[in-house]
């Protein structure tokens, strides 16, 4: 196995774009009726994305080649989880 250097940009794509991540955080956070269950919600999207990417890397369609990146996708995704979530929460409020 090859070892590949670390690739930021990548991961930030790869958190940043996840359509898992995306619907998840702003259907969770836009059902959230505290603020404080934005948290759950980034947490609960993050770990549906890194499903997603587990899966896509098992099946082949994207190559992983290099152990070490799957930390800061988790962390990115919980990042851009919470900005997701937080735009469901004030965009689309419920009855609070």
């Amino acid at each position: 196995m090859e070892i590949v250097p670390f690739d930021p940009t990548t991961l930030i794509k790869i958190a940043l774009f996840n359509p898992v991540v995306i619907a998840v955080a702003f259907l969770m956070g836009r059902r959230a009726d505290q603020w404080q269950k934005l948290i759950i919600a980034a947490f609960a999207a993050s770990l549906c994305g890194f499903v997603l990417y587990w899966l896509v890397a098992a099946i082949g369609v994207m190559p992983v080649h290099a152990l070490g990146g799957e930390a800061a996708i988790l962390l990115m995704q919980f990042i851009f989880g919470l900005v997701w979530a937080g735009l469901g929460y004030w965009l689309v409020p419920l009855r609070r």
